[in-house]
């Protein structure tokens, strides 16, 4: 299946799924699972903004980096710059953090609270290179704006 179909499925399910809830590691964790459980990807998860880093939170796959610094890497760079980012071989990327070898591409969205400040990121990788594209950017902004209203908008 094409994965702007994918996403067109997900998205209405994602937000049946969330609708209403207010526990954090909950959501993040089942959104968490269900990306992965659709795409297959490599690793799917949650960094944090907490106390001045993002900080590792629910996801699937192997074990992560725990901390990143801002403007470090494509998550705190995600978060520094405010914007999603699209890494076709993190091996090019400028002070790219491999909390694994096995990643070769890599996308990166940032979840925005009510105020603007930026809550955590959407953190997604690939042992493919150039896996992520536009149509991903587009979808995953998507669900960063449904995990938004559902629990970063006060």
């Amino acid at each position: 299946m094409e994965k702007k179909h994918i996403y067109e499925q997900l998205l209405p399910q994602m937000a049946a799924l969330i609708e209403g809830e207010t526990e954090e590691m909950s959501v993040l964790a089942n959104v968490a699972a269900l990306l992965k459980d659709r795409f297959g990807w490599f690793w799917t998860g949650f960094y944090l903004v907490r106390d001045g880093e993002l900080r590792v939170g629910p996801f699937q796959g192997p074990v992560a980096c725990m901390h990143i610094a801002r403007g470090r890497g494509v998550c705190g760079s995600a978060w520094q710059q405010r914007q999603t980012i699209v890494v076709d071989d993190v091996e090019r990327f400028p002070g790219h953090i491999a909390c694994s070898s096995l990643s070769r591409s890599e996308i990166v969205v940032p979840i925005f609270r009510g105020n603007g400040d930026v809550a955590g990121v959407i953190d997604v990788d690939s042992t493919e290179l150039s896996t992520f594209d536009d149509t991903d950017a587009e979808g995953l902004q998507q669900v960063a704006q449904l995990i938004a209203k559902t629990l970063y908008q006060q």
